[in-house]
């Protein structure tokens, strides 16, 4: 089996794989497997997932307690009690260093299924299986491909999925040192009419911020971004003009980044091509999803493939029950992801209104119901009645 990507998505869904028995290579087009970019939220859902791949995520990051919303003027929005969604959904809450999530899921992992430096241009069917391109002339033959290569994936343009669009948004983000706010469980989120910030832990001293705002594909790139954000975010909390205040010009270096979304729906054509993570169904952060879905893309499709050997078509029919599964549960999520967040204070007023508990049962229900909860509970039933495979097995 193919996989192309190298980063969360694709390392996830390889060590599935290979705990399955199932043979498995994988291909990255940069010169080594390091993650850069912030940090990511690990909700229950792929804290779930995580576990069934034998990740261990002790000390990894920062478990949350709390999430606070406010508006830019500070006034309360909602308190989400995580830890009372953790009692429902069964797993920790934690905001984890992007590098360090990909650190734990190739701790064990056998590096000699990795091949960097491999760009793949293309990719097709076979009678008996799928091939991929390579920049260099090369080719790899596998049973099948699964595309975990981003939002740019060369394999969904192979299928014929379609591209994805812009929001009309964008985050300026990054990691930075405030041990003051880093070992707090407290995350907090600010809602405003022209953007939205967020501050949320991430543990080793280190906070993930993020500013949203408005974008275009006419954008030019300020020449002091650091003022656009002081001028637009200062005063909206204590915490916001702390990070404004620790922020320098390099920590701005990478951004902005757009958001896209992927229309979801639509069958993929017959054949051993399938898509995982932000190839199949890239969606702004707003829920802060992105990598979870990715994960229970990796559970439901270990889950079709387990009872599917050589056969062409019996991998075709694996393949497609896995999209079919999936396609709802991520669909809700993208089309609630999608949503403006952004308001004036005006639109904002009433959500303080809802009683915090009430705001965090609809959350926990949210997740719970677009997580495959029942088929998470058969295979770690599953995974504790056996003697786990080892992970380098051909």
């Amino acid at each position: 089996m193919l996989v192309v990507g190298a980063g969360v998505s694709g390392i996830a869904v390889a060590r599935g794989l290979l705990r399955d028995g199932h043979d498995v290579t994988v291909f990255d087009r940069r010169d080594d497997t390091r993650a850069g970019g912030g940090a990511v939220t690990i909700w229950s859902n792929g804290s779930a997932v995580l576990r069934q791949l034998g990740v261990d995520m002790d000390g990894a990051g920062q478990v949350l307690s709390r999430v606070q919303v406010v508006t830019s003027r500070g006034r309360r929005l909602a308190t989400l009690d995580v830890t009372a969604m953790v009692d429902r959904l069964g797993a920790p809450v934690r905001m984890v260093p992007r590098r360090v999530l990909l650190e734990r899921l190739l701790d064990g992992f056998p590096i000699d299924r990795i091949r960097c430096n491999a760009r793949a241009v293309g990719a097709v069917a076979t009678s008996d299986g799928a091939e991929v391109e390579f920049e260099d002339g090369s080719v790899a033959r596998g049973d099948l491909a699964i595309g975990a290569d981003g939002l740019h994936s060369i394999l969904r343009g192979v299928v014929g999925a379609p591209a994805a669009q812009p929001t009309g948004w964008c985050s300026w983000q990054g990691l930075v040192a405030i041990p003051e706010l880093a070992d707090s469980r407290v995350a907090m989120i600010a809602i405003g009419a022209g953007g939205n910030v967020g501050v949320w832990p991430a543990g080793g001293g280190e906070v993930q911020w993020w500013f949203d705002l408005p974008w275009s594909r006419d954008f030019v790139r300020p020449p002091r971004p650091l003022d656009v954000l002081r001028s637009t975010f200062t005063g909206w909390s204590e915490t916001v003009d702390l990070v404004l205040g620790r922020l320098t010009a390099d920590d701005l270096a990478g951004s902005p980044y757009p958001h896209f979304r992927h229309p979801v729906g639509g069958a993929l054509p017959p054949g051993p091509l399938t898509l995982l993570g932000d190839a199949a169904h890239t969606m702004p952060p707003t829920l802060a999803q992105g990598t979870n879905q990715a994960l229970l893309d990796t559970m439901v499709l270990c889950r079709a493939l387990s009872q599917v050997r050589n056969d062409a078509k019996e991998v075709s029919r694996a393949l497609r029950r896995y999209e079919r599964t999936r396609r709802r549960r991520v669909a809700a999520v993208s089309r609630v992801a999608g949503l403006q967040v952004a308001h004036a204070e005006s639109v904002l007023r009433p959500a303080a209104f809802i009683p915090d508990r009430l705001h965090t049962r609809m959350l926990t229900a949210f997740l719970g119901a677009t997580s495959h909860r029942r088929m998470s509970a058969e295979i770690e039933r599953g995974l504790a009645a056996t003697t786990p495979i080892a992970m380098a097995r051909r």
